[in-house]
């Protein structure tokens, strides 16, 4: 027997099950030329990502990763619930020294985070981030299978990367797929550019330049990782007709209170750089008073609050005793459903995931099977040991590593279950195969929706910068609700 909300979820089994059956009915033939098609265009629309000054394209599955406007509805609940207690991180670095230990950070970031965190902060605090979250939408427990694995609280990825997947292949797959089923209705999921987009032109009327100059700073002349900025600023131009700017750091300039990029008044940022980033800018000679002044001035997204990036933030969140300080009831309800369970690695004692108390290294070296080990502050999936996939005595000796580190911390954290979808493929001789690959969510929240990138690969880390590719999200055609977004006067 099925609970009501597993009945519920059983229709999204049957539309993944559907979408699935009109692509595996697809001709050989034609599904090796519409690979090819999506190649050629993921390649015209700058799908790509650089490695070393090389520009690669990204690779980009056939299949879309399907879901109803309910379970939208569900996780852009759950998953602005935990930005919103993201948001609250800085109030608490500084109420509470357990908070301050779990988020330890240099003397360096603290002196930048106490002078750029204000009231102006607290009362507009803007946040752009993407939540690394394990989701599989075709199961009848869905719900259960949301779990949050790590923040990105600033510079995210997948801006152009996102919506051109899912542009790419309604253009080419969902025609394909309606010759096969002709009752499937698929659109676009919510746009991460529109949903940036009003965000910062909310911000900008929350700090009295309701007509100010949005600049996005990041690093201009970087040789590696996805280059975005320009077709974002072509997007906003074409679609809203919005000029938006793009500067590196090192092009800003500070007169008196006021920020200039050339001779245009830079009014709002979206940020890239972290303050570890900017200071060691500074330590090359670069002029980072003008980054500092906008994050003071509470004039860029994501704020100051967002120096507090790490990933055992979910331990504070995880822990009961912690939770029950800082989270409403609602709060601890989602966080205890849909975070997994993390601890900062140390000599102590700490919670387990079913409540008991452990001692906390004890505990890493008898689980290895349930646990994964990370760097706290890393990124791009760089370091993730996956205990069931290696051997105990490396993970014990990963374990010893760990502990030893003198640049980073490290977190143990519960292991989610990684949903897996076939895709079907080309091999380096033209041959169509369909295979297995892990799938990874990211999720970007805001008050007007959720946006989604989705990563998929073989192997069990699960990430673009470490060689996986990317699929798109669609949604059955019932009621999605797109918010309007405001076009200024210009």
């Amino acid at each position: 027997m099925y609970t009501p909300a597993e009945e519920i979820g059983l229709s999204g089994q049957r539309l993944s099950a559907r979408v699935q059956n009109a692509i595996d009915a697809i001709p050989r033939e034609e599904m090796i030329d519409m690979i090819h098609a999506i190649r050629r265009e993921a390649k015209a629309r700058h799908l790509g990502y650089q490695r070393d000054g090389v520009d690669e394209v990204v690779s980009l599955l056939p299949s879309p990763i399907t879901l109803r406007p309910d379970q939208l509805g569900y996780t852009h609940y759950v998953s602005q619930t935990l930005l919103n207690c993201i948001k609250r991180l800085p109030d608490l670095y500084f109420s509470s020294s357990e908070v301050r230990d779990l988020l330890r950070i240099t003397p360096v970031e603290e002196e930048w985070l106490k002078e750029c965190w204000t009231p102006a902060h607290r009362e507009a605090n803007p946040m752009f981030s993407r939540f690394d979250v394990a989701i599989d939408y075709s199961i009848p427990e869905w719900k259960d299978s949301i779990k949050f694995m790590e923040p990105n609280l600033t510079g995210i990825g997948g801006l152009h990367m996102s919506p051109t997947s899912m542009e790419v292949l309604a253009d080419i797959m969902v025609p394909a797929m309606m010759v096969q089923d002709s009752t499937i209705r698929l659109q676009l999921s919510e746009d991460i550019r529109d949903l940036l987009l009003q965000d910062l032109l909310e911000h900008l009327d929350a700090i009295g330049r309701p007509e100010g100059q949005i600049v996005l700073v990041d690093p201009k002349y970087s040789i590696d990782g996805p280059d975005e900025m320009q077709a974002l600023m072509d997007y906003y131009k074409q679609r809203y007709g919005i000029t938006v700017l793009h500067a590196d750091v090192t092009e800003l300039i500070l007169r008196g209170e006021e920020v200039y990029y050339g001779d245009a008044r830079v009014d709002l940022v979206y940020r890239d750089a972290a303050v570890l980033d900017l200071v060691e800018l500074a330590s090359e000679g670069v002029d980072v008073a003008p980054m500092r002044a906008l994050l003071k001035q509470n004039r860029v997204v994501s704020s100051i609050a967002a120096e507090l990036d790490q990933k055992s933030c979910f331990e504070i969140f995880t822990d009961p005793l912690l939770a029950d300080r800082f989270l409403t009831e609602a709060e601890q309800l989602v966080m205890r459903r849909h975070v997994l369970w993390t601890r900062i690695l140390s000599d102590r004692r700490s919670s387990a995931p079913d409540g008991s108390s452990e001692d906390l290294l004890e505990y890493a070296r008898k689980n290895r099977e349930s646990l994964v080990l990370k760097p706290n502050r890393s990124y791009g999936g760089e370091g993730v040991l996956v205990g069931p996939g290696v051997e105990q005595g490396e993970w014990e000796s990963a374990i010893d590593r760990a502990l030893k580190d003198e640049n980073d911390r490290w977190v143990l954290q519960e292991t989610a279950k990684i949903p897996a979808k076939s895709f079907h493929i080309l091999d380096d001789s033209g041959e169509l195969h369909v295979v297995p690959f892990n799938v990874v969510m990211g999720i970007a929240p805001s008050n007007y929706g959720v946006a989604m990138l989705v990563r998929a690969s073989p192997g069990r880390v699960v990430n673009v910068a470490q060689g996986g590719g990317t699929c798109a999200v669609m949604v059955s055609a019932k009621a999605l609700h797109t918010a309007a977004y405001r076009v200024p006067a210009r």
